[in-house]
């Protein structure tokens, strides 16, 4: 009984935000660690305020996640993450992060056709708490774009909930979003269709940092139509979105 009461004192430390030496001890100093910088950056980012800021002064980080599919609640793991910064509407891609992850169990055969990530290629690969807390570290306080962003936003939820017991505080900006205000007509909003119809070639697609890339460069061919709208800023480009 004495034992049952000291873990819940430690779970309730955990869950407040203190890491103590027990609690370390219970999760292994390196995952205490990283567990407590994942507590500790979610925390700073809600002191964050982007929206007076000019869109094309932004620095963002567009991102892609792949996974073993669609349910996190049920089983589904991410098996890699892709990014890349864009820095006042330039796509840089020498500033890059791939990872992928060791999902702790095996990738369906039609996840592996469409990532071309294979159980052996995971095998050695590090734990999730690892690569969110290296994604975390990369993204430092800048906003996140992605596409069709519903998803990406899911799981990384779901992860950073199991791993350290926090939600997402960073804004998320989805170019499905935007295409749809822009181009409100259209049939289709898939990534490869709306990569076609901006002339951006379709490289390598279900990869992390190759879907990050087109759609960074996505990001930068609506910026100069958001921008010839005199939308200038995130809380302007934010507020339009909310009415469409």
């Amino acid at each position: 009984m004495k034992e049952q009461k000291g873990v819940g004192r430690m779970w309730s430390l955990y869950k407040m935000g203190g890491v103590t030496p027990a609690i370390a001890s219970m999760l292994g100093s390196q995952n205490a660690q990283q567990m407590a910088y994942i507590r500790n950056a979610n925390r700073e980012q809600r002191k964050q305020s982007l929206l007076e800021t000019p869109l094309t002064e932004l620095e963002i980080v567009v991102f892609d996640l792949e996974t073993t599919g669609f349910n996190p609640n049920n089983g589904d793991e991410i098996i890699s993450f892709g990014a890349v910064v864009v820095r006042g509407g330039q796509v840089l891609e020498e500033e890059s992060f791939y990872h992928l992850v060791n999902p702790k169990r095996n990738i369906p055969e039609n996840i592996v056709e469409l990532t071309g990530i294979t159980n052996e290629m995971v095998k050695n690969a590090p734990d999730l708490i690892t690569v969110l807390h290296d994604f975390l570290a990369f993204i430092g306080r800048r906003l996140l774009v992605a596409h069709a962003s519903g998803h990406d936003k899911q799981f990384l939820n779901a992860a950073l909930w199991r791993t350290s017991k926090v939600h997402m505080n960073h804004r998320v900006l989805d170019t499905m979003m935007i295409a749809k205000w822009l181009e409100p007509n259209r049939e289709s909003y898939d990534l490869d269709e709306l990569l076609t119809s901006s002339n951006i070639p379709i490289i390598d697609r279900h990869h992390a940092l190759h879907d990050s890339i087109m759609t960074a460069k996505l990001w930068q061919n609506y910026l100069n139509r958001i921008v010839e709208r005199n939308i200038f800023t995130l809380g302007d480009l934010y507020a339009y979105l909310s009415k469409h």
